[in-house]
């Protein structure tokens, strides 16, 4: 829930945004590099749960599976498919790679959800690394599979001889922005629902302090409810447009001529 004090005149006050505070677990002296912080922790708890499901969960590898094993099957087809339908078949080699990403940041979008959990996709300093790494990966790829005719990817054929120096630019700097898009779309969504969600959580004990609180209390729940709905959803769809982005990324590297 929203963290909420009473103002010096008695007045409602609370803080949405706390929530995203990096904090040390021992202590309370400054963050460094290497300070266990409640990102480090959920970052953690994260990569235990995705190994419990994806290791523990299927390793009787039943005819007839579990449910945790169905749900491993399930999303290990639904990112292979992904994979080879945008990237083609020479795409599959970096299908543990992609697959990885998928389920770190699902995993880290629900776990998110739940009460007291920190979400570390919220965090442009976590998305932003994955989504470096992507462009670095992509990138590298691309050079090294293509050469200088990965430069192609810049040089719109189908375009008429005097604007494609300038489309080349464009594509250029496009380029450029990818990892910023591509991390700032992530953090950006979870950090706004779940912003909402404490803005809305913290009008529900105003039916404690005030009487307009018994006509408050009842909507600002209904409204949690319904944000945190919308979160399930939107959790799973970020998800998936980070992953589905790196499949295009990685096309792009593969096959780079327009």
């Amino acid at each position: 829930m929203a963290e909420v004090e009473h103002g010096v005149e008695g007045e409602l006050v609370f803080h949405p945004m706390d929530q995203f505070i990096v904090k040390p677990l021992f202590g309370d002296g400054p963050v460094h590099w290497y300070t266990p912080t409640n990102v480090t922790l959920w970052m953690a708890i994260t990569v235990a749960a995705i190994f419990f499901m994806m290791v523990i969960g299927t390793r009787g590898r039943a005819v007839i599976p579990s449910r945790a094993q169905s749900i491993a099957e399930l999303a290990y087809g639904f990112i292979h498919k992904m994979v080879e339908d945008v990237a083609g078949k020479d795409g599959l080699k970096f299908f543990p790679y992609i697959f990885t990403l998928f389920m770190f940041i699902v995993f880290s979008n629900f776990l998110g959800l739940l009460p007291r959990a920190f979400t570390t996709t919220s965090h442009i300093a976590v998305t932003g690394v994955l989504a470096l790494l992507v462009f670095v990966t992509v990138t590298v790829v691309g050079f090294v599979k293509n050469g200088a005719g990965f430069l192609g990817l810049f040089w719109v054929q189908s375009a008429p001889l005097a604007l494609r120096p300038v489309l080349a630019l464009i594509e250029v700097i496009s380029y450029f922005v990818r990892p910023v898009s591509h991390s700032i779309r992530l953090a950006g969504n979870m950090m706004a629902g779940h912003a909402v969600m404490k803005v809305f959580a913290a009008f529900a004990p105003l039916i404690l302090f005030s009487g307009v609180g018994i006509a408050v209390t009842p909507l600002s729940i209904v409204a949690i409810t319904a944000m945190y709905g919308l979160e399930v959803l939107v959790a799973f769809i970020q998800a998936y447009v980070f992953t589905i982005l790196t499949c295009v990324y990685l096309k792009d590297a593969l096959h780079p001529a327009h």
